[in-house]
């Protein structure tokens, strides 16, 4: 990691807005009151009223409250970029990497959504009733692989949904960990990265946090794995078989409705975002999303790690301290161990705040083949 700085650290505890004070309280429950309306607007009954999402959408020219919230969504990157990149611009890797966080989320997750229904069809709302968003796979974007969604969308985008869920994203998660995709392509990722870079230090590290970021996220894979098999059966048989049709996904509280809103408005918004100023950025990435429980079960098979240079650490703790993981990254550093984690981003923040070098995070196999090839001594550190 070139470049190593610690700019602004020292301010981190002391700012109210940024240590769980008053203001941090009350910007969460500002965002927390966003996300519900956002999400739940039929349920709280505000449709139609002036609290309703869809109505702030049309005021500026939008056709649906998603198109809103993805400008809203830019503006908070970019703003959150610009704050980022005022404190850690120091580092080549990190301005890269947030130019293409809000690259990919204004041409993948904004633009493209917003112009392509104009593409296909003089009336977007007859033909084109899936707004595509190229920079989200299965399983994060859970109802992409469905037969219903295949196949109302054109047939490359169908083929790009199949390849870039079941080939493209576990391969450069081997080859690359799942920072290629957690840390710079992700939307989620891409906010946590820019408008949540404030509050990454309140991510807890304690082992009982540990403990239940591994059961939640693998319960929530799986359940997005059987899922996504129970919905693609009900496409198959679900009208011979009328009760297996109505508790899959024919009902209000059917498993395809009941998921869209614990996992999908609840889990990643309510909860993943609103609570970005109490509980730091990554909750959702953390403990919830499926994509990144699948993407850290490749990258303990792959070639990514963090090596750590042995006997260089004075123990300051800047790295577990600014880990958005909650990784005890100090613990590794102290015992000369480099390491893999599922959980790990590659986010590159615990090398940038380092004040020796002592890590760095590279993408190689497990043993120097090239040294050994050459007959020199293999240190798997």
């Amino acid at each position: 990691m070139d470049l190593q700085g610690q700019n602004g650290l020292l301010s981190t505890f002391r700012e109210p807005w940024r240590n769980r004070g008053l203001v941090a309280v009350g910007t969460s429950g500002l965002l927390v009151a966003f996300y519900s309306l956002l999400y739940f607007r039929d349920p709280l009954g505000v449709a139609g009223t002036a609290l309703d999402p869809e109505a702030w959408a049309r005021a500026v020219g939008l056709r649906s409250r998603w198109l809103l919230y993805g400008l809203l969504y830019s503006v908070a990157m970019i703003g959150g970029a610009a704050y980022y990149l005022r404190r850690h611009g120091n580092s080549r890797y990190h301005r890269v990497r947030v130019a293409v966080n809000v690259t990919v989320q204004l041409a993948l997750a904004f633009t493209l959504p917003l112009v392509m229904p104009y593409f296909f069809t003089s009336d977007p709302g007859q033909f084109w009733k899936y707004e595509y968003y190229f920079s989200y796979f299965w399983p994060l974007d859970w109802y992409k692989l469905h037969p219903g969604t295949l196949q109302n969308i054109p047939v490359v985008l169908a083929v790009y949904s199949i390849v870039g869920a079941l080939v493209l994203v576990p391969l450069l998660a081997y080859f690359f960990g799942k920072r290629w995709y957690c840390s710079w392509v992700c939307g989620c990722g891409g906010l946590a990265n820019t408008f949540g870079d404030p509050w990454r230090h309140l991510t807890t590290a304690s082992t009982a946090s540990w403990r239940f970021e591994k059961r939640s996220i693998h319960t929530v894979l799986f359940v997005a794995v059987a899922s996504t098999f129970l919905l693609v059966l009900d496409h198959l048989v679900g009208d011979r078989h009328p009760t297996f049709h109505a508790a899959v996904a024919g009902q209000w509280w059917s498993l395809k409705s009941l998921y869209g809103y614990v996992v999908g408005a609840i889990l990643s918004g309510v909860v993943g975002t609103g609570l970005y100023p109490l509980l730091g950025p990554r909750v959702w990435c953390r403990n919830f999303c499926p994509m990144a429980a699948l993407l850290g079960l490749v990258q303990k098979l792959g070639r990514f790690r963090i090596r750590v240079k042995p006997d260089m650490c004075i123990s300051c703790g800047n790295c577990t301290t600014y880990c958005e993981m909650g990784i005890d990254v100090r613990s590794y550093a102290q015992s000369n161990q480099s390491f893999t984690r599922a959980s790990c981003v590659g986010c590159g923040m615990c090398a940038h705040v380092c004040p020796r070098g002592v890590l760095k995070l590279e993408n190689a196999p497990r043993l120097q083949s090239d040294k050994a090839r050459q007959h020199l001594p293999v240190v798997d550190l």
